[in-house]
């Protein structure tokens, strides 16, 4: 025994001396960090003055890698930089404002004299962003600057944004890949019963499907009625936007099997050459002959290429000292959770943070919110929501811009807005309300544990290891049936609408943009920047500046998040390493369930969720 106590001993004495010694190696790499950037700036203050480089006309290289975001995820710098260092690489996110803002000054820019779109990189996007990217795009064009797609394959919304293109070059070997949009889970309830795990749900309205993966085995056929509206309505606007593109009919980009095979066999299997017959692209070229051309259209580099700017890379002039007169832009992207936020996440608490700034900020005289979310938990839904009556009551008009999705919880934080702006192609509605619990008596008694006591109320002991009574799931069913009403009237006082009204359009389902306007939930159709000028107008401002409003790091943390991201973009380190895609749509799977029940975190158990939101990546 004393020597086993010993070898403990030993083992543990060595893990400490592991661990002082990464804590010292991290912080010597951060010291010698900052020694490194001090002396930088103190030899640059110093240096002579040298004469601004002159550049050459060039042409705009739009080569995004990796997804596009309305808000980068909040990681803890300290965990960014030990993850970093460690060679466990995050996932580089682009921000769709900041490819629209590099695009709009590129097109006013006399030494950018055309774009390249190369999106080989570029993940799947929805629809709405992609639209808002493409609408840049034709103000670039508008300014007689021309516009080439070049790729050795397109993906769905890769080619989306090249058909926008004045010209589209493809590799002859590649190929164009127009899947559709779908909405696809997996459902557990027959593992769950193998495993001896009993789901208890709760929930109210027709639609509400949320749960569906958890009591069934397929998509109900109320959930398939209503998916498939918003879905072809979807599918609609992609294939009218790129048929009118490339002056193609529409019927083309969605043949039925038996036509594909046909025009596939014409082409003797080549997807390329069906891809040219079809008129997708404008012309098979090699690597070689695209940058041939290329240097042809924008100048020659002299060295086998033509002269550009990578997007990432591209500086313009345009800084301007904010304005006396504020327009404050919260955005609020990801799954709503109680307290404060986590990576990917809309913390209830940080969120309402930041508009109670803004309303305490004088200099800010409206707010944008900015919503791109399939809901979470009712209770940090209406953390935000206070806060939006808390700025129309101190005279801030708030004005809410739907990107993608503003679903079931992404619903409410928008109901009290003065004004709402959503696309045609935005996912919205989902008006509903569930809860869920797991116990796992069966499983416990299998294996010969039980659990056994006494309390004081019936909800003494309630938990996951026993199994939930029947007045106890009774009362729980009725909070939710309570939460449900208190949502419908919630939007039925702040839409003018009579509760029966809405409850003809809640049960869960979901709505486009459009229809949702139709059904008075929505004001207008409109993009993030209709919302800018609605909001300019009802504060009565003019000539304003935007506050992009965001929760401060401290100084230190903010020179480690900028380090390691600048040394990410530096050394090329943008995306993480890449799994077959097969094992990827599988893992997308799997994190998507696991972060669900990891934001649930609702302390009242109830949930404003939209299911089936995700179309372009199933």
């Amino acid at each position: 025994m004393k020597t086993l106590f010993k070898f403990i001993g030993t083992l543990l004495k060595w893990c400490w001396k592991a661990l002082s010694f990464a804590r010292q190696l991290i912080l010597n790499i951060l010291f010698i960090a900052v020694l490194v950037g001090v002396y930088f700036l103190f030899t640059m203050e110093h240096a002579a003055p040298t004469k601004p480089i002159e550049q050459p006309e060039r042409a705009l290289l739009v080569d995004i890698s990796g997804p596009i975001v309305e808000k980068q995820r909040r990681v803890d710098p300290y965990d960014f930089a030990t993850r970093n260092l460690f060679g466990q690489q995050m996932q580089f996110e682009n921000v769709l404002y900041d490819i629209v803002d590099q695009i709009r000054a590129g097109a006013k820019d006399d030494k950018i004299n055309g774009m390249v779109l190369s999106l080989s990189d570029m993940s799947e996007t929805s629809l709405t962003k992609l639209r808002y990217i493409a609408k840049a795009i034709n103000e670039f064009k508008a300014n007689g600057k021309p516009v080439i797609a070049i790729g050795g394959h397109y993906n769905q919304s890769q080619y989306y944004l090249a058909s926008y293109a004045d010209e589209i070059f493809m590799a002859p070997d590649g190929a164009v890949l127009l899947r559709g949009y779908g909405t696809y889970n997996l459902y557990f309830k027959d593992l769950l019963e193998n495993l001896d795990i009993t789901t208890h749900v709760f929930r109210v309205g027709t639609y509400k499907s949320f749960v569906e993966p958890y009591t069934r085995t397929g998509m109900s056929e109320e959930a398939r009625e209503a998916n498939s509206v918003w879905l072809n309505q979807l599918w609609g606007a992609f294939v009218d936007d790129i048929a009118t593109n490339r002056n193609i009919e529409v019927s083309t980009l969605s043949p039925n099997a038996d036509t594909l095979i046909a025009n596939l066999k014409a082409a003797n299997g080549d997807f390329a050459k069906l891809a040219y017959n079809m008129g997708l692209v404008d012309q098979l070229m090699t690597r070689q002959q695209i940058r041939t051309r290329l240097a042809e259209v924008f100048g020659s580099d002299g060295e086998d290429s033509f002269n550009y700017v990578s997007f990432y890379d591209y500086a313009p002039l345009n800084f301007e000292l904010p304005k006396t007169d504020q327009i404050a832009v919260v955005v609020a992207s990801g799954a709503i959770v109680d307290g404060f936020e986590s990576e990917g996440t809309i913390g209830g608490d940080t969120t309402a943070a930041l508009l109670r700034d803004a309303r305490l900020n004088d200099q800010i005289k409206a707010v944008v919110l900015r919503v791109d979310s399939p809901g979470g938990s009712a209770f940090a839904s209406e953390v935000i929501r206070n806060e939006v009556d808390a700025l129309k009551q101190a005279g801030k008009p708030v004005v809410v811009s739907m990107s993608s999705v503003a679903a079931s919880g992404g619903y409410w934080i928008s109901s009290s807005a003065d004004r709402i702006i959503a696309q045609p192609t935005t996912i919205t509605g989902s008006i509903g309300i569930f809860g869920i619990l797991t116990t796992f008596e069966d499983v416990l008694a299998k294996y010969g544990v039980y659990n056994d006591g006494i309390g004081t109320t019936p909800f003494a002991g309630v938990g996951v290891t026993r199994a939930l009574p029947e007045k106890i799931s009774n009362i729980m069913q009725l909070g939710i049936e309570n939460g449900y009403q208190r949502f419908i009237g919630l939007v039925a006082s702040q839409r003018n609408l009579s509760l029966e009204d809405v409850d003809q359009v809640a049960q869960g389902r979901v709505w486009t943009g459009y229809d949702a306007m139709k059904r008075g939930l929505v004001d207008q159709m409109g993009d993030f920047d209709d919302a800018i000028t609605v909001a300019a107008e009802l504060a009565q401002v003019t000539d304003y500046s935007l506050n992009w409003m965001e929760e401060p790091l401290t100084p230190a943390q903010q020179f480690i998040y900028e380090f390691m991201n600048q040394a990410m973009v530096t050394l090329g380190l943008k995306e993480t390493v890449k799994l077959p895609d097969a094992v990827q749509q599988f893992a997308n799977h799997a994190v998507t369930e696991i972060n669900n029940l990891t934001n649930f975190n609702d302390p009242n158990g109830q949930y404003a969720l939209c299911p089936n939101c995700s179309y372009y990546e199933n």
